[in-house]
């Protein structure tokens, strides 16, 4: 006799977020032995905008195990029909806990440089992957960096992983975007884009994305969109006009000069998602690991703090030992040619 496992019970929760292209609702799965694991279902709500789905479904297979990368699951789209009798397509992906980047400013204003260059290091990570199997994103904003808690099970303290999504308008480095239209001539959204996204005829390369990541680090330590307040027209003369989003003094030095190279009018000095990670603004904090610097695990950074003795005689009884490194010594004499004097001092009273 065979048996068949059934496929776990999956059940509504409700709605991430609706957008152009589609919309976001959140599932619960519960399996048979009573565990209950939750996943989110990206939805193209119009059939014009299947094209979209189908791209970023592509791209994700791609990126599947990679660092930084909202992970999706199946082998295909789940094809069904709404109620309108209109074609859609579902997508399950991770659910992130923790909501988008976007969010996380808005509630906590400013982040400390701490946390900036946590997020930043992810963020190149996530890039490193992308690029390296010739990717560009083209829609890098804080809305599509998601952020997954994780508890750190000693400390009980918690921190966030943050991971790349919403790969809808991704091509391939080298080639002009679909997406590029004759009135507007750029890719992505206006706050993040490059100069050479409003430019007539320019193919799309990796250092787009760069520029864009140096609009979410100011962001991260302004708490306020790059260009606030200007609308399109006018951020497209603003970069035309070779003008970057103004960093204000109050961003630390290192950090400047990291959105600063993020914000080269040549796009080839900008390097690479892989040179970026070796900047000095995020050396110190952190490592990385893999090719490229981006490629392994990353491991958080802790400081461990020892107990003291139970008692503090426990080493004041501890003898100690005094090693006599005769004078004759060749290596004693290059070091010293003058005799030492050791002056000894009493104790000193203990205050109580």
């Amino acid at each position: 006799m065979r048996h068949h496992k059934n496929k776990p019970e999956m059940k509504f929760v409700k709605s991430l977020g609706k957008g152009t292209y589609g919309s976001v609702d959140l599932f619960s799965y519960t399996k048979q032995d009573g565990t209950m694991f939750y996943n989110a279902v990206k939805i193209s709500d119009h059939s014009q905008d299947d094209n979209s789905i189908k791209r970023e479904f592509r791209v994700l297979k791609k990126l599947r195990g990679c660092q930084g990368i909202v992970q999706s699951f199946g082998n295909s789209l789940i094809q069904e029909t709404d109620s309108n009798g209109k074609k859609v397509y579902k997508m399950a992906i991770e659910y992130a806990a923790g909501g988008n980047l976007t969010e996380f400013i808005r509630v906590n204003r400013k982040l400390s440089d701490t946390i900036v260059k946590d997020f930043t290091r992810m963020l190149l990570q996530g890039l490193v992957s992308v690029h390296g199997r010739g990717y560009v994103h083209c829609d890098l904003k804080p809305e599509n960096l998601l952020l997954f808690p994780r508890q750190d099970q000693e400390t009980r303290l918690c921190s966030h992983e943050l991971k790349i999504s919403d790969f809808g308008l991704t091509i391939k480095a080298g080639e002009e975007s679909v997406c590029w239209e004759t009135e507007a001539p750029f890719v992505g959204t206006p706050l993040y884009m490059s100069p050479e996204s409003v430019r007539d005829g320019t193919t799309v390369e990796k250092t787009l994305d760069l520029w864009s990541l140096g609009c979410v680090v100011l962001e991260m330590f302004l708490g306020k969109h790059p260009w606030l307040g200007a609308g399109v027209d006018d951020i497209k003369s603003r970069l035309l006009c070779g003008k970057a989003p103004e960093i204000p003094e109050s961003v630390p030095c290192d950090a400047r000069k990291f959105v600063e190279k993020c914000f080269a009018r040549k796009a080839e000095e900008r390097g690479s998602a892989s040179e970026l990670l070796l900047h000095p603004f995020l050396k110190g904090e952190g490592k990385v690991d893999g090719d490229g610097g981006g490629g392994g695990e990353r491991r958080r950074v802790g400081l461990r703090v020892r107990k003291p003795p139970s008692r503090f005689e426990d080493i004041a009884k501890k003898s100690l030992e005094l090693k006599v490194i005769s004078s004759k010594s060749s290596k004693f004499k290059r070091v010293l040619k003058k005799p030492l004097k050791v002056k000894i001092l009493p104790p000193r009273p203990h205050k109580i």
